[in-house]
């Protein structure tokens, strides 16, 4: 890793000269920015993409060089791009936001990332042949226009030269859309909303104001579910209904999520600088760290991680949900920070990448959880943490650890010695286990963000009461005895489970939750949500096709939490939930077996959760020893 970083610093370093040239020049410092509206850019199916271009001036004239170019390709309409297109054009770049296919000003109809792919390439090879570029490429953006990043780089664009792809779509089959075969209905609830924006359907106020009202009823379709096909006023925007329906039927790592499935076939991906920024509680942080691993092994890149305590699109808060993570954990200027990097890559400036935080080492994560456990001036838990650089994700000093799941609700290291412990409870798909927090994005008003007490109240809107998840009868709670000393916790993170149903398909979740003692501040404790995961019965043995359980048999299940790093502070407990249930980041498993989002019928399930020397069901925690941990 260090020497193909080198190399290409050390390439880089050689162009410094012709750099100097574009850094002394009228456009790297401009006081004065051009905008050309919605030029109408052809693709090669002859369909108009609509699309802005912000340049530097000078006295009111664009400035006649070929410079680099910062391009955002997003569904969410180019004319909010006016603040980060002056920021980058007063800074020595060509700015271009353009709306995806079928999205807002820009022809055609709009496909999930399909069209992106090609029509990224097209947009690049316009953009290299314009007198005001230099044909060198840079990509911006975040979820999906993160997606649309991934998609120019797996389509090999050849003008493109760097991405900086954040909390970015990719392998939606496995993770972040598909989840262990299950739904995450954070992708419903962006459908039920953007259908009526910026859509064609939305063109017309008649239909714009049925959609609207659908989106305004969300709550009640999500009690009615599943979505079916032209029995909902979404049939009035084909275009989402036609994605939204196969999504949702479609539990398979198939050919449908294979256009940027990133961590099954890295060797698409070009050879170009890529750095991937994303938090412990995004949506798509488990993609994030398998494209890190995925592509470092492939490309020679090189390849950069960033890793932070945040949710969605928050890379500047230093707190969220009910948690404060201390006034380090965020990065203030936004742009700031990318421009360092464009600055290296575009433009060959020998600056901090390779040298300095953010970009001294490959790896930069943030480790939670050495705060005071106080609380902070807007009644937030202080979890705290502190930011790490690591040369590597994993870790290579990591010790897997398996902590077991014990009779009468006790986790701990030693196995099992009973030989016929079983928990057992009863699964309702009509009272899911309700969502609080977690990695979500999309959420919009049906689910909580990041870093939440377990713990019901107002703010839930399906578990409104103030008591403990923990107090409902169909979650298991496993935790150790108050822990003697500090344990770090850091890289990704499975469930090995065996259990066994009375269905023919069902769902298992597990959660890892830091349990605070109490203390005066928080006389209950604080049951402080780590990570989450989920798998569908029939997808126990394979993504790649349907094989229905066997009432009353006995299987092992992994389930795969999302990665993170966090410090289990000595009198903490580290805990373990197991269910069947969490909703609505989950869709609910109805145990019929029914294909996929097309059940009438729910059943009913008794679960059992083996825990026993035969069937020593566990947590495989990533645990860094403390002597040999990497200083701040």
């Amino acid at each position: 890793m260090h020497l193909k970083i080198n190399v290409r610093l050390l390439a880089m370093a050689l162009c410094l000269v012709a750099g100097s040239a574009v850094i002394k020049s009228a456009a790297a410092q401009s006081a004065d920015v051009v905008v050309e509206k919605d030029v109408m850019v052809t693709m090669r199916d002859g369909v108009r993409l609509a699309t802005d271009i912000y340049r530097p001036a000078v006295d009111g004239k664009p400035v006649a060089e070929a410079l680099p170019v910062i391009l955002t390709r997003l569904p969410y309409n180019k004319d909010g791009s006016k603040s980060i297109g002056n920021y980058y054009a007063k800074n020595g770049y060509v700015f271009v936001a353009q709306d995806t296919r079928g999205r807002y000003k820009s022809e055609g109809n709009w496909h999930m990332l399909v069209d992106d792919g090609p029509d990224g390439v097209d947009c690049a090879a316009w953009i290299g042949k314009q007198p005001w570029s230099n044909a060198k490429i840079g990509m911006i953006g975040t979820s999906y226009v993160g997606g649309t990043q991934h998609m120019m780089a797996i389509a090999q664009a050849p003008e493109l030269a760097t991405v900086i792809p954040v909390d970015a779509m990719s392998n939606l089959g496995r993770h972040g859309l598909r989840n262990a075969g299950a739904f995450e209905m954070r992708f419903w609830n962006w459908i039920f909303i953007n259908a009526s924006r910026g859509s064609k359907a939305g063109q017309d106020p008649v239909t714009a104001d049925a959609l609207k009202e659908m989106s305004d009823q969300r709550f009640a379709y999500l009690a009615n579910q599943p979505t079916r096909r032209g029995l909902t006023p979404l049939r009035l925007s084909p275009e989402h209904e036609n994605w939204l329906l196969p999504a949702m039927e479609t539990g398979t790592n198939s050919e449908l999520w294979a256009l940027n499935n990133i961590m099954d076939a890295p060797e698409r991906y070009k050879d170009i600088p890529v750095y991937l920024v994303s938090g412990w509680y995004d949506s798509w942080a488990a993609s994030n760290t398998g494209n890190f691993m995925a592509l470092s092994k492939t490309i020679k890149g090189p390849v950069y991680m960033i890793m932070g305590p945040w949710i969605h699109g928050q890379q500047q808060a230093s707190a969220h949900g009910q948690v404060n993570f201390g006034k380090d954990a965020g990065i203030a200027d936004q742009w700031a920070w990318r421009k360092e990097w464009y600055d290296h890559w575009l433009k060959g400036i020998d600056n901090s990448v390779g040298k300095a935080a953010p970009f001294r080492t490959p790896v930069r994560i943030f480790v939670m959880g050495t705060g005071d456990g106080t609380k902070d001036d807007k009644g937030r838990l202080n979890h705290g943490g502190y930011w790490r650089e690591e040369n590597e994700w994993p870790l290579t000093r990591t010790q897997y650890t398996n902590f077991y799941l014990q009779e009468e609700g006790k986790l701990s290291t030693a196995e099992p010695a009973s030989k016929d412990a079983v928990t057992r409870f009863e699964f309702d798909p009509s009272n899911p286990v309700p969502t609080i927090g977690g990695n979500i994005s999309s959420g919009d008003n049906i689910l909580l963000q990041g870093a939440w007490n377990q713990k019901g109240g107002p703010h839930v809107w399906n578990f409104k009461d103030p008591i403990p998840l923990s107090a409902r009868n169909d979650v298991l709670v496993f935790q150790t005895e108050p822990l003697t000393e500090d344990v770090e916790v850091t890289g990704e993170i499975e469930v090995k489970l065996y259990a066994s149903t009375s269905a023919v398909d069902t769902d298992f979740t597990a959660k890892l939750i830091d349990v605070y003692p109490t203390s005066t501040e928080w006389p209950g404790g604080f049951d402080l949500n780590i990570g989450d995961g989920i798998i569908r019965g029939r997808f126990r043995e394979t993504l790649q096709k349907e094989i229905l359980l066997e009432s009353g048999k006995i299987y092992e299940y992994t389930i795969k939490l999302y990665p993170t790093s966090n410090v289990f502070k000595k009198g903490h407990r580290i805990r373990v939930d197991i269910s069947s249930s969490n909703f609505p980041r989950f869709d609910v498993n109805p145990n019929t077996g029914e294909p996929l989002n097309r059940h009438r019928l729910t059943h009913k399930a008794q679960q059992s959760v083996f825990h026993n020397s035969q069937h020593p069901s566990r947590i495989v925690l990533p645990v860094i020893p403390r002597s040999a941990e990497v200083s701040k």
